[in-house]
């Protein structure tokens, strides 16, 4: 038995829990053990071990809420956490919308989850191993690479005083690499909850021949492309969007182009959009930080607005809504956002893309993605590591990287090819897209 399996950490929570004297308690109880191995220059510079365990109570007296944490589950130190967090609570003001915790719900959807073998298994040297690969192509070809690849588990427990007891425990990996030449670089990156699955070949090669072709940019006019859109670039955009837009307390405060408009077109009718936390192409979550198991949630559908995921609180302060399990972990001043977020795939190939494409801009991944104006859902970011100049259906070279200034939802209005392939990248999975008309507002030096 370790300190992250299921009775472990229910243990540990059930004990927090009879320590407080609140009105209403939860707790959440978090373990995790990653490794990492990052690497540049061509070499390996860093490898690290880390395991922790973490343990939150959240406090309610009447409409008062505390919260506290530690990270020390010793019997003294949740006896401390309990009497911390209800003097918070006591002291604390009205949250006047809130109604309860959440009360025990039957689960839906598949609930059995479990670290894969592999990525537990995957230690320093396999990492190692996955690094030479990458370097290997990188010396190669004259190039400098850089990334790193981790692998770890995480387990959550959760329980509170209305009955509520859930647990889960995952894998995941990343490797992540970019090749730099003399004037251009190249970016590739892989996630999964297993490790197996992904070749540290493939991403070297493809980082490499990015680099390659992009060697001696050219500048490129800010202005309105067709561009195309590789799937990293899509994530981030579904990302950004999921984060300020696609919840119920951004819905519900009127900061959410969503607000006043469910059941309408907001854009093309080739696109939609949910969350589902029990797809296995995505990171899975089969409850959320309250216990609530997640329900899947359709929020673009052809095109119309359909809903937005709710928590306990959301859903309390609503008439007729109803809790989607999509809460995250106390105190959350985000709301309900969705971490499972997926996007519909059509019958292209990035290549059908760009052979379809008379004069255009292919994009490798956005940097530094901000959001400027959610209702507008208007967001800025640059280009990076890979992007190209594409004319009469082939790309013709690298282009000095160009900065954004664009309506998410307007991009999605304006999508005219999808791809048939997606990727998972941090809390979203999507394909490729061509998008007709992208706003490129300014260019750079690199």
């Amino acid at each position: 038995m370790t300190m992250s399996d299921k009775r472990s950490l229910l243990d540990i929570a059930r004990s927090a829990l009879e320590a407080s004297a609140a009105e209403q308690t939860e707790v959440l109880v978090s373990a995790d053990e990653s490794g990492l191995t990052r690497f540049a220059n061509n070499a390996i510079h860093q490898n690290v071990h880390k395991s922790s365990v973490g343990v939150s109570m959240r406090a309610i007296v009447g409409k008062k809420i505390g919260v506290a944490s530690t990270d020390d589950p010793s019997e003294e130190s949740l006896r401390d956490l309990a009497d911390r967090a209800l003097t918070l609570a006591r002291h604390a003001e009205d949250l006047e919308d809130f109604v309860s915790l959440p009360e025990p719900i039957a689960a839906t959807g598949d609930t059995d989850l479990a670290p894969v073998q592999a990525t537990v298994d995957c230690g320093p040297e396999e990492r190692a191993a996955a690094v030479r690969q990458m370097v290997g192509i990188a010396a190669a070809e004259g190039l400098s690479a850089a990334g790193q690849v981790m692998t770890g588990t995480d387990a959550v427990a959760v329980v509170n005083s209305l009955g509520v007891e859930a647990y889960f425990a995952r894998s995941n990996s990343r490797m992540r690499v970019v090749m730099q030449g003399t004037d251009s670089s190249g970016f590739a990156e892989a996630e999964s909850d297993d490790v197996s699955t992904v070749s540290a070949e493939t991403l070297g090669r493809r980082a490499a021949d990015k680099a390659l072709l992009g060697a001696g940019p050219r500048d490129l006019r800010p202005g309105r492309y067709t561009v195309i859109l590789e799937p990293l670039a899509v994530t981030d955009l579904l990302g950004t969007l999921a984060v300020y837009d696609l919840h119920a307390l951004a819905h519900q405060e009127g900061r959410s182009f969503t607000s006043g408009r469910l059941g309408q077109r907001v854009c093309g009718e080739n696109i939609s959009v949910w969350d589902d936390g029990h797809d296995p192409r995505g990171g899975r979550l089969p409850h959320d930080y309250e216990g609530v198991p997640r329900q899947r949630v359709s929020m673009i559908d052809n095109g119309v607005l359909k809903a937005v995921p709710y928590d306990s609180y959301t859903a309390g302060r609503e008439e007729g809504a109803t809790n989607t399990g999509h809460a995250l972990p106390a105190p959350n001043t985000w709301g309900p956002v969705p971490l499972n977020v997926f996007m519909n795939t059509g019958q292209y190939s990035v290549q059908d893309m760009i052979a379809a494409t008379e004069r255009g801009v292919l994009v490798t991944r956005f940097h530094y993605t901000n959001m400027i104006h959610p209702v507008k859902t208007i967001f800025t970011g640059m280009t990076r590591d890979g992007t190209f100049l594409i004319e009469k259906g082939r790309i013709v070279g690298g282009v000095r990287n160009l900065r954004f200034t664009q309506s998410i939802l307007e991009a999605l209005s304006n999508v005219d090819m999808i791809g048939a392939e997606g990727e998972q990248f941090e809390y979203a999975w999507a394909p490729a897209l061509r998008i007709q008309g992208f706003e490129f507002s300014s260019a750079t030096e690199f």
